[in-house]
């Protein structure tokens, strides 16, 4: 099987990470994008490299898919270490491992330290909890890769803790423009669902909450869908199994052919299939379809059990991306836009990495309400006016900070004038990104026209400074040419050309040091010659 580039990509940086001494490294694939296969192209490496390998899940379903994903593209058979069943003994230089049996003292200390010498961990969110540390700790001398979607920037700064480096990162705006995911088009109804009395568990919102704020506009809820997915494949996920049978039952009064399913349906694997092949066109569930199930032609996908966490909502989500033939888009529909809890995940969450940029999002949407709206439309939409609100509040603080004469540029201002998002809300995951600069960092940045005393951390120094150094290589202006246009009323310097600035300078200081009358700064357009 052939990679995709992005997958040959992230393979060659895990190698890479490996081998520059980060033994714990990240790949962050969204949902759909073949992270499994991925690992099974890397476990095939491994082995041909002489070396043991050791894939690690916590769900039968993750192993047995593991297995079937690594046989079907590389060839390679798996032994099983989970139950009754063991690996030693065998001669498969592959071992997929249930966490719950390994975690066992009893079946832990039967394996010498140094039996594995890669670990693989899927749905690598999981790995913060002790037993999967209680299996990486025996193991201390592995090389280890975690595999997970996109998480949120909590789930980030826990991983940092777990895992050295961030080895390769694909988003969803990538996989969708690039035409490996579907198109989202969000549609918010607006439903008044008061969460006020919802308490939080383990993080999360309280399921048993919810249900109770829910399930008085369950029949609202599905007269709502009679206008938007009655000629769609939808999965509807829900707080409780006892809610997700009602729903059920609901949606088939109001003549859709739904079905359901839990953790307990003893015809899950049947009910599955039949959803597949058509005689059901909705399925409700309670969180059981979050991992571990592919169904591609899902082209309707409805959250109605609210979340903060962004990775579990873009797993829900993530059950409706893949391309399948004849879909043209996944339908998201959002019926829980109308609320005073403002950490609850929305569609804006999938795509925008800035928190303010998705409030934005969030709040251009609702005032489309009814209508499907493209998510990467919306959210290029937000940015823009986030990047104007932004620009108006550094332009208030600019004028107050005329009056400080500085050699260098504030970094806020670049950034700015730049618009650059990333450095803009840049967050630190892995400790050495944490520390502050070093000496070397902040001389280095004084050369290149940067005010240091502003940046707090060496990740952010590191990242300006590649930024620079990038921009150098393009022939982009300077922090200095940038303050010097900008102060003389110039507008998105950042954007040009070193040449056309050093030029507009030139003749500026040809001119007493003073604008030329045929130039009005504040309409001026970049000239390339």
């Amino acid at each position: 099987m052939e990679l995709r580039p992005y997958q040959q990509q992230a393979k060659v940086r895990i190698f890479e990470e490996w081998s520059g001494g980060n033994d714990k490294t990240l790949l962050v694939l969204p949902t759909g994008c073949g992270k499994t296969i991925v690992f099974a192209k890397v476990t095939e490496d491994c082995v041909r490299m002489g070396g043991r390998v050791l894939i690690l899940a916590h769900r039968g379903e993750l192993l047995d898919q593991a297995a079937d994903k690594i046989f079907k593209t590389t060839g390679l058979g798996c032994a099983v270490e989970k139950a009754e069943s063991s690996c030693l003994g065998s001669w498969f230089r592959v071992v997929v491992g249930s966490v719950q049996t390994l975690m066992r003292d009893k079946r832990l200390t039967r394996f010498p330290k140094d039996y594995f010498d890669y670990i693989i961990i899927d749905e690598a969110h999981h790995a913060l909890s002790e037993s999967y540390q209680k299996i990486l700790k025996h193991f201390s001398a592995a090389k280890v890769l975690g595999v997970t979607a996109t998480p949120d920037r909590g789930d980030r700064k826990n991983l940092g803790t777990v895992f050295d480096s961030l080895a390769f990162e694909y988003t969803l705006p990538q996989a969708i423009k690039e035409h490996y995911l579907s198109p989202i088009k969000a549609v918010t109804i607006p439903l008044k669902l008061d969460l006020s009395q919802v308490s939080t568990q383990s993080g999360d919102f309280k399921a048993s909450d919810i249900d109770t704020a829910l399930d008085p506009y369950l029949h609202q809820i599905a007269g709502e869908m009679k206008h938007y997915c009655k000629s769609r494949k939808t999965v509807v996920f829900l707080p409780l199994v006892k809610t997700s049978q009602k729903f059920r039952d609901i949606l088939n009064k109001s003549g859709f052919s739904a079905a359901e399913v839990n953790g307990d349906s003893a015809d899950r694997a049947q009910v599955l299939a039949d959803f597949e092949s058509g005689r059901y066109n909705v399925l409700c569930n309670s969180m059981l379809l979050t991992e571990g199930w592919d169904c591609p032609s899902v082209d309707c996908i409805i959250v109605l059990r609210p979340t903060k966490m962004r990775g579990l909502y873009c797993q829900m989500v993530g059950r409706g991306t893949r391309l399948s033939e004849g879909k043209t888009e996944l339908l998201l529909l959002d019926f829980l836009w109308h609320t005073e809890r403002h950490e609850l995940c929305r569609p804006a969450h999938l795509i925008c990495e800035n928190e303010e940029v998705a409030q934005k999002m969030t709040e251009n949407l609702a005032k489309e309400q009814g209508c499907p709206v493209d998510i990467e439309e919306a959210e290029k939409k937000a940015a823009s006016d986030v990047v104007e609100q932004r620009e108006q509040a550094l332009a208030d603080q600019l004028a107050e900070m005329r009056s400080r004469k500085r050699k260098l540029v504030d970094p806020l201002q670049f950034e700015m004038s730049i618009q650059a998002e990333d450095l803009a809300s840049y967050v630190p995951a892995f400790g050495w990104e944490m520390s502050p600069p070093t000496d070397k960092q902040i001389s280095a940045l004084e050369k290149l026209g940067i005010y240091p005393d502003e940046i707090e951390t060496a990740g952010k120094a590191k990242l300006l400074l590649d930024r620079l150094g990038k921009r150098r290589e393009a022939g982009l202006t300077t922090p200095k040419q940038i303050r010097f246009l900008e102060r003389k009323g110039f507008q998105h310097v950042g954007t040009w050309q070193f040449s056309t600035a050093k030029s507009l300078i030139d003749r500026i200081a040809a001119n007493g040091w003073r604008v030329p009358f045929d130039i009005d700064p504040y309409t001026y357009k970049e000239e390339i010659a």
